[in-house]
């Protein structure tokens, strides 16, 4: 078994590959960064799978370069060698009296053991990861919890087994609905999360000892001193893609992968992005508003998924808040405003704004009304469009906007859809488009070319949940199937994940609905090493896997129903300049 070895790195004391020893005896791996002395210090904690002994650079060449150019911040104040991929800098936090722990996840990177994220064998780990740390010896006993997407993820399902030395947790674009948000949105497969675990699970996967990458910085092996054969790695890991594709349906499988958000009652920064369609935006939101803490706050900002996280911006933000709470610092932040929004505007530029709650005080929730191919402020005549049930749809466009309008917060829309088959799948896309006609998009959490928000529902999962739907948000149950029978119109109330924009007058809103994934018309190829596939507007998130959607089933038409006893809209929640 490898020594604790204690070096001085770059003005911190540093131990690498620390033993940290599971309730079963797994022994888990951790890096230990902090300052001189005794102490005591706080504790900034990860528990991912990205390896630990992987740097950002090596493992996620276009991302790091494309941050670092257009955002030199990052880069500032630091000799980077210790940066890794969704994770704090060690570099940004010692100096200012934190230590930083990374522990590798069972069955990645230094850490042995069989892979199966999010579940409770995973919770378990996390939260003896947290009592470890918060009795070291230098520790103050107060321990923090940070980090990106996997790494922010699985904080909500850690903090709702409520570890006694768990004092904070900063969720920095973290879903929080495993099946919702990760495997299905809307009741529909998303081949990302297995893409994700071909791409970022499997390539860092202990035991690929000689097979895989060495720290830069210590030599050792990032996957592990044993080099396991191919047989032997798969046996250690759960079958994601099987997985995914076995639960249709939300059941205890999938609930035991999501946090009794009732039992998180830690103070949290809950940290999304405008542009995170498809995994992190929506649990960020959800996480916040159902989380049973008494002292919880909501930032959302833009730009790409990981950049902020390392900005000065996003490092000054977090800081404050671990201040407060891990160092008992009386810097202001109980004062600041629940809800922190980074409004943005059609030309992609931001300005700060403080909120009270979400959804936000003074929203006028307002319906436009699906008319010919129009979005008009009351209901039409009756009529009905049909389009190829797996194909390009139909869109409905405003006017020209009269004043500046601004759509912050939840969307929803109201259809009546027939089928000449047993199903159908509907793709709604909230798009906007200047006044000479070309489309307005945003650089996304991931994609270059994303659109104001998007939604998605599978028809024989319209079921809703009385006691989370409301107004303004449709809860789907996804507890039993409910097909169509051909030619019967059936009402589906779809949920459109949350948004912020401010158009100017003269731009067009519109809503598109049609049986596939959103494409942006002129995107170019783009593409990030860690992603299968061009980005080109829905980033990884599609829903082309042809066992989960065959034609056979998903083929045919689909039938708008307009007007009289159908009328169908979409709720939008504008914000007015004077509230």
């Amino acid at each position: 078994m490898t020594q604790v070895n204690e070096t001085r790195v770059d003005g911190m004391v540093v131990e690498w590959d620390v033993p940290v020893e599971m309730d079963d005896g797994v022994v888990l791996r951790a890096d230990v960064f902090r300052p001189e002395g005794d102490g005591p210090f706080p504790v900034l904690l990860t528990y991912g799978p990205y390896a630990k002994g992987l740097p950002f650079q090596t493992g996620y060449p276009s991302a790091w370069e494309r941050m670092v150019a257009e955002h030199p911040d990052v880069a500032e104040g630091s000799s980077n060698r210790h940066q890794n991929w969704e994770v704090a800098d060690p570099e940004k936090w010692v100096p200012h009296g934190y230590a930083c722990v990374r522990v590798d996840s069972r069955g990645c990177g230094r850490s042995p053991g069989y892979i199966d994220h999010f579940a409770d064998r995973e919770n378990q780990d996390f939260h003896d990861c947290v009592e470890w740390a918060g009795t070291l010896p230098w520790a103050n006993g107060k321990v923090g919890i940070t980090g990106i997407s996997y790494y922010a993820m699985n904080q909500w399902l850690v903090a709702a087994t409520q570890p006694p030395h768990l004092a904070a947790i900063c969720v920095w674009e973290g879903a929080s609905d495993w099946y919702r948000e990760l495997a299905r949105h809307g009741g529909i497969l998303c081949t990302f999360a297995e893409h994700w675990f071909d791409m970022q699970i499997k390539t860092v996967q202990y035991g690929l000892g000689e097979n895989g990458p060495r720290n830069p910085v210590t030599g050792e092996l990032v996957c592990g001193d044993e080099t396991l054969d191919e047989d032997t790695l798969e046996r250690n890991r759960i079958d994601y893609a099987g997985l995914l594709r076995s639960h249709e349906f939300e059941d205890d499988v999938c609930r035991g992968r999501m946090a009794d958000f009732s039992k998180v009652t830690v103070p949290l920064l809950s940290a999304g992005n405008w542009g995170g369609q498809g995994l992190h935006l929506r649990g960020n939101v959800e996480g916040f508003v159902r989380s049973a803490s008494t002292q919880k706050w909501l930032e959302v900002h833009g730009l790409e998924h990981w950049t902020h996280f390392y900005t000065d911006y996003g490092v000054a933000l977090q800081r404050r808040f671990f201040d407060h709470f891990l160092k008992g610092e009386n810097n202001g932040w109980d004062t600041e405003a629940p809800v922190q929004l980074q409004i943005r505007h059609a030309d992609g530029t931001f300005t700060p704004r403080a909120e009270a709650s979400w959804p936000l005080p003074g929203t006028q929730w307002t319906d436009l009304y699906l008319d010919g191919e129009a979005l008009a402020p009351a209901p039409g005549e009756t009529a009905e469009i049909s389009f190829d049930a797996l194909g390009e749809g139909i869109t409905f466009t405003t006017p020209p906007l009269p004043a500046e309008t601004e759509i912050t917060g939840p969307l929803s829309a109201r259809l009546f859809v027939s089928s000449s088959t047993v199903d159908s799948d509907v793709f709604l896309v909230v798009r906007a488009f200047s006044p000479d006609g070309e489309e307005v998009v945003f650089q996304g959490a991931i994609d270059p070319h994303t659109p104001i928000s998007q939604g998605w529902l599978r028809a024989s999962h319209r079921k809703l949940d009385p006691a989370l739907t409301t107004d303004y948000r449709p809860f789907h149950s996804h507890d039993e199937p409910r097909p169509l029978t051909t030619g019967e119109v059936y009402r589906l109330d779809v949920e459109i994940w949350p948004t912020c924009v401010v158009l100017p007058a003269g731009y067009r809103l519109a809503l598109t609905v049609q049986g596939k994934d959103y494409e942006y018309p002129h995107a170019t190829t783009s593409r990030l090493s860690n992603f299968k596939n061009d980005l080109r507007g829905s980033g990884p998130f599609l829903h082309d896997d042809p066992h989960d959607r065959p034609s056979g089933v998903f083929g045919g038409r689909t039938t708008l129903h307009l007007g009289g006893e159908h009328v169908s809209f979409l709720r939008l929640p504008l914000i007015p300049k004077e509230r």
